[in-house]
């Protein structure tokens, strides 16, 4: 694909600025390798070589070369894996291969934490996934029921309400949030014990979380207790009854493979979680002006990507897990309604600990109201 000056600088200036619209600790030995580093580097070789037989200057030369280095959790095929592929190649292509996008996939750095504390000192320049440690006041989004399908989801995630609570990020924390999107999909509960088809059903079940308020206060609200399992350790964890349960979207699940460890699941698509692309905030600012505008669009491209991709996946991924020998109980409109009532509690709960104003909840289900 040859590409003019004119179209190169036409591109970079036209990138459109809409940030926010979205294992185990590794060994002391030298770093894994990139999942997607020899494509970014092939990626930005083919650029720098087709400007050059262009007969045309690259615009971006002047501008300085860059590595962004940048971790997730997720395993090859998992949406959030694929997507950030695409962005790597994507900011290689656009940028003149100038900015190289190095992927590490799979946790290799280390927990979704640890990667963020990672992003935070700047030792890499940015992770993608739903750890809120640092950033609290986005569990608001993941109150449980608060969304019933994709426009919704996504009318919230571009609302002006999130983008000024990922503004509060940078000054909180030194990070630049990109983009916010899907984490998975709708998330559904599972368990070796029994079927779930009412709240009463997760009395005495052990349920896995990560760690997140509103995740644990949902749980304990319909009479479960909870045990925190890093993702990675997950499978083992719920494979020697650590935990009796967990709740993750089907794409995770079947990516995971949990349908090995897990024999009753129940389609409840009570939460769905934000994806925030963390960025160093000092390297993000150091960066040229051009080179934050093109990394701007990419990254509004991954997340509707990646949006795509689990809407595509999820009923694929669902039927893998059926296939496996597994039970999936769907609750009629009915059923739904009393697991909702049972969490109202964890509302009243989160804007009291100040999470939320209730001005703020007023404001999401307006959004979600008017969705379309």
């Amino acid at each position: 694909m040859k590409k003019s000056i004119a179209m190169l600088l036409s591109l970079a200036m036209a990138a459109s600025l809409t940030a926010c619209g979205g294992g185990s600790k590794p060994a002391e030995t030298p770093a894994p390798e990139s999942t997607t580093t020899a494509a970014a580097a092939d990626t930005s070789e083919e650029a720098k070589t087709e400007a050059a037989a262009d007969g045309a200057e690259d615009p971006f030369a002047a501008l300085g070369d860059f590595v962004m280095t940048i971790d997730h959790a997720q395993p090859e095929g998992n949406p959030r894996y694929v997507s950030m592929e695409k962005f790597a190649a994507d900011v290689a292509e656009k940028t003149n291969g100038h900015v190289k996008v190095e992927v590490y996939g799979n946790g290799q750095l280390g927990t979704e934490k640890e990667m963020l504390e990672q992003v935070v000192a700047g030792t890499i320049q940015g992770m993608r996934g739903g750890q809120f440690d640092f950033s609290p006041r986005l569990l608001m989004f993941t109150l449980p029921f608060l969304t019933q399908n994709r426009a919704q989801i996504t009318a919230l995630m571009q609302s002006d309400l999130a983008k000024k609570v990922c503004t509060e990020a940078e000054a909180e924390t030194g990070t630049v949030i990109l983009s916010l999107c899907d984490a998975g999909g709708y998330r559904q509960f599972s368990n070796s014990k029994h079927p779930i088809t009412k709240p009463e059903d997760l009395k005495g079940l052990k349920m896995r979380t990560n760690g997140m308020n509103t995740i644990d206060k949902t749980f304990i609200a319909m009479g479960a207790t909870t045990t925190t399992i890093p993702y990675s350790d997950l499978y083992m964890g719920l494979k020697t009854s650590v935990a009796d349960g967990q709740e993750n979207p089907w794409v995770n699940v079947e990516g995971m493979k949990f349908y090995e460890v897990q024999k009753y699941f129940t389609e409840v698509n009570y939460q769905f979680h934000p994806d925030p692309f963390y960025v160093n905030a000092t390297w993000w600012n150091a960066l040229p002006t051009e080179y934050q505008e093109i990394i701007q669009a990419c990254a509004d491209e991954m997340s509707v990507y990646n949006d795509q991709l689990i809407d595509e996946n999820q009923n694929a991924a669902k039927q893998v897990v059926i296939d496996a020998g597994c039970e999936v109980y769907e609750p009629t409109e009915d059923e739904l309604k009393v697991f909702q009532e049972a969490v109202q509690v964890v509302y009243d709960q989160c804007i009291e600990e100040g999470m939320l104003t209730a001005e703020e909840l007023k404001e999401m289900q307006d959004i979600v109201a008017n969705a379309k």
